[in-house]
């Protein structure tokens, strides 16, 4: 505080005189304030449409992938109808992509720790574009010449299932590293708020039973031990509270 001597006394003064009436006061409730989702500063909404930094096909390929890490059954959509694809696209377009806010000057260890954190000077933009053209080549030397999303479930499985256990890393292409990547982000799209792009209709938090961003429980809190019931709400509310919007 900077406020001259006189006048720091005047507010501590004045505060403990404050204190003093609110010891006194009675509280209430107050009702029916007027409430719109994202008045101040919302993140912009990242809608379906064409793909931003994915090309047509390697946006296939994702699509493929995803769908995998994701399957869809009897609980809920898997990972492309989710919208877990156009979640990665949208982000490696803006400033995820650019690891913007990353320290990207070096020296970098050649084994990092896991407590180190990101470790590189390729950017998630640059790791994926890499990471799909070697992951393309892969399948078209040991698939008999058949591009990502023309491999078969089981195909794509196993391919998969050799990524995540370091099996097929070449100096040319760090398939485990591609994998943990694709693997984190496509959790990331399956589960964040729905304004990012994925996690269509709250499937992954209705699948966890996830209230989401609802801004006030007082109609819940008051009856502990009972199930939660009430539907999800995510940084753009809910259809029935914005006049066309939704889910």
């Amino acid at each position: 505080m900077t406020t001259p001597r006189g006048s720091r006394r005047r507010f501590l003064f004045a505060t403990t005189a404050l204190i003093g009436l609110v010891g006194t006061a009675t509280a209430r409730t107050i009702e029916g304030l007027p409430w719109t989702s994202n008045e101040v500063y919302p993140p912009a909404e990242a809608r379906p449409g064409p793909w931003r930094f994915f090309t047509p096909e390697e946006g296939a390929a994702i699509e493929a992938i995803v769908d995998r890490l994701v399957p869809a059954d009897e609980l809920g959509p898997g990972g492309k109808e989710a919208g877990c694809a156009v979640f990665i696209d949208r982000q490696l377009a803006g400033p995820y992509g650019r690891c913007e806010g990353m320290y990207m000057q070096g020296p970098f260890p050649a084994s990092p720790l896991p407590t180190q954190g990101f470790q590189s000077s390729v950017t998630f933009a640059e790791a994926y574009r890499r990471g799909l053209a070697g992951l393309a080549a892969h399948v078209a030397s040991n698939f008999g010449g058949k591009k990502v999303p023309q491999l078969s479930g089981e195909e794509l499985d196993r391919l998969l299932t050799a990524m995540e256990k370091r099996e097929i890393n070449t100096p040319e292409f760090n398939a485990s590293s591609f994998f943990d990547l694709v693997h984190n982000n496509t959790m990331e799209g399956f589960f964040a708020d729905p304004i990012y792009g994925g996690n269509k209709d709250m499937a992954g938090w209705k699948l966890l039973g996830f209230p989401g961003t609802r801004y006030d429980f007082r109609d819940v809190i008051a009856r502990p031990n009972t199930r939660y019931i009430l539907p999800p709400v995510s940084l753009l509310g809910r259809p029935e509270w914005n006049p066309g919007g939704r889910s």
